[in-house]
């Protein structure tokens, strides 16, 4: 750029810029109420043939919403480039665990300290001022993100896992996979009626999963519920009541994932739950 040209292309943010620049601002009067500015370019320029008499910048007062959106305009340009690292991170498998399937191996990105952390931040700050008392993690890879994510922001981690798996009393949901069903179960007192919870997993693809979840949540019995629901199913008159039995929720506030797929239409399956992911896979 030619050095006169890079002298003449600045740029002023506020009028004390202007009053700082003085020889700048030879021509201009009551500056508190400027709306332009014209530059003294000697004649024997070039540039200042070009420019002369020409308005060359407008100057608006800063103000506390513009101050602002600027500054939520440098967050997410942050974000973005977050976001883009982690994308970059996560290594893309063709025909596993199939053929036919790409799938989306987050292992590589746990090997990115600063990609795994940036996925950590971004839900932290998304949930930390949203009153969520429980974080569910959805076996197996929520358990990976889930913790670190509640101790941030101050709730509790409650794992979902495959059947069988949890020690103590449990209450189940079961849900269709592509060839015939599964399960979800949670421990009977994990939560209680009326808390504020956010379901985390690594990905959704057809949403089976998360839709158990929410609904492990949102139509939790409680405890004696539960025994009085396991007592009656034992007889075979009252067995219909153990699905009717009158249940309490938890408000699940959202659904997190660090991957869509967006082809498998999962989000359509939540509902009304929302869904914040960060990639999308195309």
């Amino acid at each position: 750029m030619n050095p006169l040209t890079r002298n003449l292309s600045f740029q002023i943010s506020t009028v004390d810029d202007i009053v700082r620049q003085s020889y700048r601002t030879q021509h201009l009067t009551n500056y508190n109420s400027v709306t332009s500015l014209h530059l003294p370019i000697s004649s024997s320029s070039s540039a200042a043939t070009l420019l002369r008499g020409r308005t060359l910048l407008y100057i608006r007062p800063r103000t506390p919403a513009a101050a602002a959106q600027r500054d939520q305009q440098r967050s997410m340009a942050a974000e973005d480039a977050r976001i883009a690292g982690i994308a970059s991170a996560i290594r893309v498998i063709p025909d596993f665990p199939k053929p036919g399937i790409l799938f989306q191996d987050i292992t590589t990105l746990l090997l990115d300290p600063k990609a795994f952390k940036d996925t950590i931040d971004l839900f932290v700050e998304r949930y930390k001022d949203k009153g969520i008392s429980v974080v569910a993690g959805v076996e197996a890879r929520g358990f990976i993100f889930g913790p670190p994510i509640a101790l941030a922001i101050g709730a509790k981690f409650v794992p979902m896992r495959k059947p069988n798996k949890l020690p103590g009393e449990v209450i189940s949901e079961e849900y269709s996979l592509e060839y015939g069903t599964d399960k979800i179960e949670m421990h009977v007192g994990a939560v209680q009626a009326g808390e504020r919870a956010l379901v985390i997993d690594d990905l959704i693809a057809t949403g089976g999963t998360l839709c158990a979840a929410i609904n492990l949540l949102d139509c939790l019995e409680n405890q004696q519920q539960a025994k009085e629901s396991m007592f009656l199913q034992s007889a075979l008159l009252f067995h219909t009541c153990f699905f009717i039995a009158e249940r309490v929720g938890v408000n699940v506030v959202e659904c997190a994932c660090v991957i869509e797929l967006p082809e498998l239409k999962g989000r359509e399956r939540l509902g009304d739950k929302p869904l914040f992911v960060l990639v999308s896979s195309t």
